[in-house]
């Protein structure tokens, strides 16, 4: 089955609310097998409201709608579900008695308007809402030729809506599959040091399109992530199918891999000095501190990184001097330094256009030097990452 989510609301076509139950909703469901193939979101306008949900439900199979069913003039859901279908609204008398109940519990006087949350288009069922005055609303919309649709709408409030999911929504969807129940898992693979279109060519037929497992590509702040979808009928049937593709990544790859899922660049440089059982301290002059504050993050880092050092203003020293100088006061098997300038390279390349990576280590200093080719915006985030990268791969050899 293929699903859509609706999101509705001012507060989050304005941009004033970040749509995190849309986020949630689609994890949900891929959890049960269902495909979302759409997200829309529409303003609290009647008739666009109306449109959005005709729309939804001529495409997917089923659709998921949070938000408008509150009791002010501008919640609109339930009116605008009920024009989409052609069905009047009809007022639920176990509906309001428990709105009711509701604000008698709380000792406050349920105001009239309220009665509007009882209100539900003709042949839905009510979804219980134990802990809010708005109730959801499921009905099943026949579709001449196909199935029917089946759609879900609940509340913006995010608590309201994760209990009424797993309360009564999640249970109504496995009826509505007919007991045909499959999932959907996936496999993130995290790589750095090679562009998007780059690892794409690297990994021949992996992204084509109506390959089983699917495979895509994003890149995002200098991370390139490969995710990897099949579908089945268990969790170890999918796990099984993705497999292959997960050794075909890593083989074609190698060592721009350096983790999966929501691994990070320090968390691997942190694992590997743990594995060595070795120690790194750090200074750094070009990164705002992220490099320290990125190892210092990571849970269990005590024991392989030493600590940091920031400079707000680049040293009176090669960059290869300041690792080594720092590897001696914090008595770590390596240091990294970051600096304004490459390590050891010729006048005509020490420009502020570079930026020098030093490694210091018992076997003496190893440098390197990257260059500025980037927006300013994310120049201090991407001169971390190929620090530690730097060190992952030192650590690697």
């Amino acid at each position: 089955m293929d699903a859509e989510i609706l999101a509705i609301g001012d507060e989050i076509t304005s941009g004033q609310t970040l749509d995190t139950n849309s986020q949630w909703l689609t994890q949900r469901l891929e959890e049960l097998g269902v495909r979302v193939l759409f997200h829309s979101t529409v303003g609290d306008e009647l008739e666009p409201s109306a449109e959005v949900f005709r729309r939804a439900i001529e495409r997917a199979d089923m659709v998921v709608a949070t938000g408008g069913l509150g009791p002010t003039a501008d919640d609109l859901t339930r009116e605008a579900l009920a024009r989409a279908t052609d069905r009047p609204l009809q007022l639920d008398a176990d509906a309001l008695a428990s709105i009711r109940a509701m604000f008698s519990r709380q000792q406050r006087p349920m105001p009239p308007q309220n009665e509007l949350q009882a209100m539900f288009p003709a042949g839905s069922r009510v979804v219980p809402n134990p802990h809010g005055t708005a109730p959801g609303i499921e009905l099943e919309v026949p579709r001449p030729g196909r199935g029917p649709c089946l759609v879900i709408s609940l509340p913006g409030v995010p608590a309201e809506m994760i209990e009424m999911w797993h309360d009564r929504v999640a249970a109504a969807i496995g009826r509505f599959g007919g007991g045909s129940r499959r999932v959907i898992r996936r496999r993130r693979i995290n790589c750095f040091g090679a562009g998007e279109s780059q690892i794409e060519s690297m990994l021949p037929d992996l992204i084509r399109r109506g390959r089983r497992p699917t495979v895509g590509i994003t890149a995002s702040k200098a991370t390139i992530s490969l995710r990897i979808a099949a579908d089945g009928a268990t969790e170890e049937e999918c796990y099984a199918a993705v497999q292959p593709t997960v050794d075909t990544i890593r083989q074609c790859l190698g060592t721009l891999v350096f983790g999966e899922e929501d691994d990070q660049l320090q968390d691997a440089v942190v694992r590997l000095l743990r594995q060595q059982g070795r120690t790194l301290a750090t200074i750094e002059c070009a990164t705002a501190g992220l490099v320290t504050e990125w190892l210092a993050s990571v849970e269990g880092s005590a024991d392989a990184y030493r600590g940091g050092i920031v400079l707000t203003r680049p040293a009176d020293e090669s960059v290869g001097a300041m690792a080594t100088r720092c590897r001696e006061q914090f008595g770590a098997d390596f240091a990294l330094a970051v600096g304004p300038f490459p390590v050891e390279l010729s006048d005509a390349l020490a420009s502020p256009e570079m930026i020098g990576l030093a490694l210091a280590s018992a076997d003496g200093v190893q440098g390197k030097s990257i260059p500025l080719g980037i927006h300013p915006a994310l120049r201090h985030l991407y001169l971390a990452k190929q620090a530690l990268n730097f060190v992952r791969l030192s650590l690697l050899a």
